[in-house]
């Protein structure tokens, strides 16, 4: 039984991967989650790609709680599901993407240049509707 569930953990993170790329209109048709790790304030300032699933990673100081990130990642990713993560300029996604993709065992695209590129690109913004 031991060496099943060895080989399933192995296998998680031989799928795992990290990769770079910019936000395009076929990236977002396609459907995959898209995870915006900025702040409320960001969100309500400039909206959010259609579609996409709002999880602050950093605070407006810097600061962050990575068991509560996870924790609200894992509610909304499966085991081995690929996904895109997504902030202002692309900073704090490759600080973010690198470990979960490299050390972690996810599966992360780290959508360069962020919303400000997608905003430059034209695509599909809606509001940001906080949840109560």
């Amino acid at each position: 039984m031991k060496w099943v569930l060895s080989l399933l953990l192995l296998a998680n993170v031989l799928m795992a991967d990290y990769t770079a790329q910019s936000i395009d209109q076929k990236l977002v048709n396609s459907k995959i989650k898209i995870i915006d790790i900025r702040t409320p304030g960001e969100w309500m300032h400039t909206g959010i790609v259609k579609g996409s699933i709002p999880i602050m990673f950093f605070d407006e100081r810097g600061n962050y709680d990575l068991d509560a990130f996870l924790g609200e990642l894992n509610k909304n990713i499966k085991p081995g599901e690929r996904f895109a993560l997504i902030c202002d300029t692309g900073s704090r996604t490759k600080i973010l993407g690198v470990p979960l993709g490299q050390e972690m065992g996810y599966n992360v695209i780290d959508l360069k240049g962020g919303i400000q590129y997608a905003i430059a690109k034209k695509i599909p913004l809606e509001v940001y509707k906080p949840k109560n």
